[in-house]
């Protein structure tokens, strides 16, 4: 099959799951089509033993499908731009620091819990692993999903601060999340002893700040040219270019292209911008193009991971090991979460059990799923990714479903704080 026949495929599967969604279930769209694209991919595997026609169809398509190139490559810069865009930009400079410490500090801390939980609790599973490759894992897993995160949030009208800290942390974190993952991979590949810190240094320095300040410079531009034009098709087509052409830019000077992309659409999002650059009309056009963007590629992003589940070979001490790894992964984020919320809490006044919502609030999503994909052979590959799908999958049905509950059960009046 060519490209343009396996986006086909994937589209129409995703509108008719998400028809499904919307008439039966009712569901937020990333837990409704996860489940449906789920129940699909099963009930082909059933079937193939009845029939295999479906079940080799649909495995020849997802296997076509390089899921990491997709999403890190071209997918993502579109949802976060999407994302950080229409994200309340007053709100989240006024917690700025909590935010930029929940993405930096707690990623970082996250990751060597992860990390070294996993490494003890895989040895006394019987698996012969080298720590690296459990730090590995932290690295991928720990980043929450701001995609899946946005999507989930945007129902269940939580407090609006714990709202900006955690869609803000989830932008800002994925893109800390894959430099740290490169990091540890590079070291993983040439030896702890060829590696030394300043690698580390140099490569947070090229990525994270390069990333940042290349999405300021590629908004203020988008900024200038759309201030000096009142047409909304014109004005649209800016904001497409800067997504597309900064993406490819970003990957040409090696610099982060999520951060790029979740820093643009900050500048082209906040009121300033808006009130000086845009038209009333050409505001609704820009707003209505970017929901529909990242409406779709939500809906697509959901139903591969669903359909994933055919290309992850299973093991019985695989599953273990995934049973596991959710319950570490849950431990790690209060565990980072908590002393972090501890500090920020003489500046801002958090609704009660902020660090529970905060824990359950962590979604994972696509990016660990790509991550994880990226995992030589060598380096448990396999293993991994059952650990990482299994993850994914329950954070979003099980803590999706039920974090409303959560927000609800501690819901109080809107609390005030202080910069």
């Amino acid at each position: 099959m060519d490209y343009f026949e396996i986006a086909s495929i994937i589209v129409v599967m995703s509108a008719v799951f998400g028809y499904l969604n919307e008439k039966y279930l009712k569901l937020p769209t990333t837990i409704g089509l996860m489940l449906i694209a789920i129940i699909f991919t099963l009930i082909t595997i059933v079937s193939s033993y009845i029939n295999p026609v479906l079940f080799n169809h649909q495995k020849e398509l997802i296997s076509q499908i390089n899921f990491s190139e997709v999403l890190l490559d071209m997918m993502l810069s579109f949802m976060l731009f999407a994302g950080a865009m229409h994200t309340n930009f007053e709100q989240l400079k006024v917690q700025r620091r909590p935010v930029l410490g929940f993405a930096f500090i707690g990623t970082l801390i996250s990751t060597f819990l992860v990390g070294g939980l996993s490494f003890l609790a895989l040895k006394l599973l019987g698996f012969n692993i080298d720590f690296i490759d459990t730090l590995l894992f932290g690295a991928l897993i720990s980043p929450t999903d701001p995609i899946a995160v946005l999507g989930i949030l945007k129902k269940i009208g939580i407090d609006k601060k714990v709202e900006t800290v955690i869609v803000g942390e989830s932008l800002f974190n994925d893109g800390v999340g894959v430099v740290v993952f490169l990091s540890i991979f590079k070291i993983a590949k040439q030896g702890v002893e060829n590696f030394h810190i300043s690698d580390v240094f140099k490569l947070f320095g090229i990525e994270v700040l390069g990333g940042i300040a290349l999405g300021l410079l590629l908004g203020w531009i988008a900024y200038k040219m759309m201030k000096e034009i009142d047409n909304f098709d014109a004005e649209v087509m800016v904001t497409l270019a800067l997504v597309m052409g900064g993406t490819v830019l970003a990957h040409k000077i090696h610099v982060s292209a999520p951060l790029t992309m979740v820093t643009a659409g900050l500048v082209i999002g906040n009121d300033t911008v808006r009130n000086n650059a845009l038209s009333e009309i050409t505001e609704v056009y820009v707003d209505k193009f970017w929901e529909l963007v990242d409406v779709l590629l939500n809906t697509v992003l959901f139903v591969m991971i669903g359909m994933e589940l055919l290309i992850v070979s299973f093991q019985l001490d695989y599953i273990v090991a995934g049973i596991i790894a959710i319950i570490i992964v849950l431990v790690s984020r209060y565990l980072s979460v908590k002393p972090l919320l501890a500090y920020f809490e003489r500046k801002i006044k958090f609704i009660p059990k902020t660090d529970i919502i905060m824990t359950w609030g962590g979604l994972r999503g696509g990016i660990s799923i790509a991550l994880a994909l990226s995992i030589p052979e060598e380096m448990h590959r396999n293993l991994f990714l059952v650990m990482t799908y299994m993850i994914v999958v329950f954070s979003i049905l099980i803590q999706g479903l039920s974090l409303g509950k959560i927000v609800r059960k501690y819901k109080e009046p809107e609390n005030s704080f202080v910069d």
